[in-house]
């Protein structure tokens, strides 16, 4: 494995520290008018899903880990659970809601997902940049409530609901 520094650190980027993954959420180099510059962040443990801020010194050494990828499909949800199926096996692939994110509610059935996976143990999903989705439901524009930028609210077909135009 690759070592990386803390001044290395990108979001979405893993790493191991204490015989643990981590995935950083959110990070900032801060450089202070007097000390020592270091690098605050925000990590996710990829196992447990807990996230936790730490600062680092931006020379502080890690092991980068290895993310194996796989797109799948995702099939169905029964309740938590999401399957998503192996193309090249046709195995089920079943995951907990809490390891998909906030995104994939835009993410209807029979759509490519990307599995992201350490040593064969996934710890998460990252659908597709570009969906179609169809807007089922929206309530109808008011007439001369348009002094300023307004929005409505709309349900797509996935059960999200987005603010639209008026129009």
């Amino acid at each position: 494995m690759a070592t990386i520094t803390a001044g290395e650190f990108r979001n979405g980027k893993v790493f191991e520290m204490e015989g643990k993954y981590y995935q950083v959420v959110e990070f900032q180099h801060v450089k202070p008018g007097k000390g020592a510059a270091f690098v605050r962040t925000k990590m996710k443990n990829v196992v447990t899903g807990g996230v936790t801020e730490t600062s680092f010194n931006p020379t502080a050494k890690f092991e980068e880990v290895a993310i194996e990828r796989k797109n799948m499909e995702y099939s169905y949800n029964d309740g938590d659970l999401y399957y998503f199926m192996d193309q090249e096996t046709y195995d089920m692939v079943p995951l907990n809601r809490d390891m998909l994110g906030d995104a994939f509610r835009f993410v209807k059935e029979n759509t490519m997902c990307m599995i992201l996976s350490i040593k064969g143990n996934v710890f998460g999903v990252e659908p597709p940049n570009f969906v179609d989705l169809e807007v089922t439901e929206t309530e109808p524009g008011l007439a001369g409530n348009t002094a300023t930028n307004t929005l409505k609210p709309a349900t797509l077909e996935t059960g999200a609901e987005i603010k639209v135009p008026l129009f």
